[in-house]
């Protein structure tokens, strides 16, 4: 009997988006920042993400319409709701959600068929993101992890659980199973290495060395005192040195599973010689196609793998007994309605979420417009998030911090506590109300700019641009340090350098904010929105730009 057309359209669509013939005698799967997310999701990809200096232009650095030019994808098509922002909330309805582990892993169990031997790597920001993440300690995404099959892991917002939660995990639920890998993570009294610097592992009767990297700025981007007893950094010299060690013991291959974010990586591809691919994170860039970067050995394959569980990444190599001779890689959207839920993972994911559910469940509000994250400068949600710290606190201006997860909630949704934890479910989430004086606003800015704009990606220590609420200020990325931040003003009104203001906030990395224990975010947010029922779409509060003409990382 013939399918019904839908259901014939979409077998055309998975035989389409999931043919990825396997190639050479190495695989290796690799999936990045899901940030907890165990159901399939709605995620809307950037429309600003602005590279400068050496970095304009460059991928990452390309969004909307200019993307699907660098990579010849179809607008409309599936892979451009992927990949790009555009016309989202149409293909978001039609298309449906991504990712979701019962998903995931049946997209793993499929490659690994054609694959025997193939590496399952893990990026790191797997443990946080969820509500049930954050109340079981990261339980629940430990055994999903397991259950999926990964091999190798490395680190970031993991340690924001504590060092002895990841230390336990490591002895104790993780072992024989999976292995977490950072060549740059070092105790802080002697600089011994807290985690195994590789792994080695045999595919195909190849020996094949997995380099950890975690977040090099984890104690600066999260609170230090999680991770007091240890040190992070890039480490280029000790990169260096762990990829010569690897090749002395036998790798015929050298993989960096790294969490530096992609500018990093490429920074480090063009000056560590014997890295034959970096498959990156952090910066949560689904990139199709990998860079090949030159440098004094050879080259190297860069690679970022995207968020919230909305790629998996495959790698195939042929190597031989000299090294790597060729290679092939697809970057795999992960649709809900194109992969069937793996029954043993979706019965998993069931029984982790059934003692949560009355409390994710309950119906905060309803949203009239797009809620987001993602992006350079705001996102919807964030400014959710502001408004609500503004109102709660009666502040004249709110800090929001410029993380980059979270999901999307499509216009006439309701709005969950499921909803608003995967905006805010992290291990410091109190609230703050202070007093700053002008001055000391336009330094917070000009510190966070630099951060994200410094023209040496080795510089840039943490997420997107602080969501700003109630100030209007006008930024160049362009300028120097220091000189990016002009024409601040508050309700038309320029700010007086020397005044103070009321200023809301939330996350605090200082040990005296935690012991002061503010109420969490998720508890202010969820007031302000029970109080008011439906939500109009948030007026984005976007600094004015200046240096940005013609710059592809921003749409028109």
């Amino acid at each position: 009997m013939a399918l019904p057309a839908s259901e014939a359209r979409a077998a055309a669509d998975a035989e389409a988006t999931y043919d990825a013939p396997s190639f050479g005698n190495v695989s290796l799967l690799h999936f990045t920042d899901c940030h907890a997310q165990l159901l399939p999701v709605h995620f809307r990809e950037p429309s600003v993400n602005l590279g400068v200096a050496a970095m304009r232009g460059r991928v990452p650095h390309v969004v909307g319409e200019a993307l699907l030019a660098r990579f010849g994808i179809a607008p409309g098509s599936r892979a451009a709701f992927a990949f790009s922002h555009l016309d989202f909330e149409r293909l978001a309805r039609s298309h449906g959600r991504v990712g979701g582990f019962a998903h995931l892993a049946t997209l793993v169990r499929r490659l690994r068929e054609t694959r025997p031997g193939a590496l399952l790597l893990d990026g790191g920001d797997t443990w946080q993101g969820s509500g049930t993440s954050l109340w079981t300690d990261a339980a629940d995404m430990i055994e999903a992890t397991k259950l999926l099959g990964v091999d190798v892991m490395t680190l970031h917002w993991e340690c924001t659980y504590g060092q002895d939660r990841v230390l336990d995990a490591a002895k104790n639920e993780l072992a024989g199973r999976i292995e977490i890998v950072a060549q740059n993570i070092k105790t802080a009294d002697f600089g011994d290495p807290v985690f195994e610097p590789f792994a080695m592992r045999e595919i195909s009767g190849v020996p094949v060395a997995i380099v950890g990297q975690a977040f090099p700025y984890t104690p600066i981007a999260n609170p230090r005192y999680m991770v007091a007893d240890w040190t992070f950094g890039i480490q280029e010299e000790n990169m260096q040195a762990t990829v010569d060690a690897a090749r002395a013991a036998g790798a015929r291959a050298v993989i960096v599973l790294s969490h530096n974010g992609m500018d990093v990586d490429l920074k480090m591809a063009s000056r560590v010689r014997g890295i034959d691919a970096i498959l990156g994170g952090h910066t949560h860039d689904g990139v199709p196609v990998p860079m090949l970067v030159e440098n004094p050995g050879g080259r190297t394959i860069v690679t970022n793998a995207g968020s919230n569980g909305k790629f998996l990444a495959v790698l195939d190599l042929d190597v031989g007994a000299g090294g790597v001779r060729d290679f092939r890689y697809r970057l795999l959207p992960v649709f809900a309605d194109l992969l069937p839920p793996d029954p043993a993972m979706a019965a998993l994911v069931e029984r982790i979420r059934a003692p949560y559910l009355a409390k994710l469940g309950e119906v905060l509000a309803t949203s009239e417009g797009l809620l987001y994250r993602r992006g350079n400068f705001n996102g919807s949600f964030d400014q959710l998030i502001l408004d609500a710290l503004m109102a709660e606190k009666d502040a004249e201006i709110a800090f929001s911090p410029g993380f980059r997860w979270g999901t999307s909630i499509l216009p006439g949704e309701p709005i969950t506590m499921e909803n608003l934890l995967d905006q805010t479910a992290i291990t410091y989430p109190y609230t703050t109300l202070s007093r700053m004086t002008g001055e000391q606003i336009r330094l917070v800015l000009e510190d966070v700019a630099d951060n994200l704009f410094n023209p040496d990606p080795y510089y840039q220590q943490g997420g997107d641009m602080v969501r700003v609420g109630g100030l209007s200020y006008r930024c160049d990325p362009t300028a120097p340090a220091g000189r990016r931040i002009t024409g601040m003003a508050l309700r038309g009104e320029a700010i007086d350098a020397s005044k103070s203001y009321r200023v809301a906030g939330w996350a605090p990395v200082s040990e005296e904010a935690r012991d002061a224990g503010g109420e969490p975010i998720w508890d202010l947010v969820a007031r302000h929105l029970r109080a008011r029922r439906t939500i109009p779409a948030p007026r984005l509060n976007l600094p004015s730009l200046a240096g940005i003409e013609g710059n592809p990382g921003i749409a028109p």
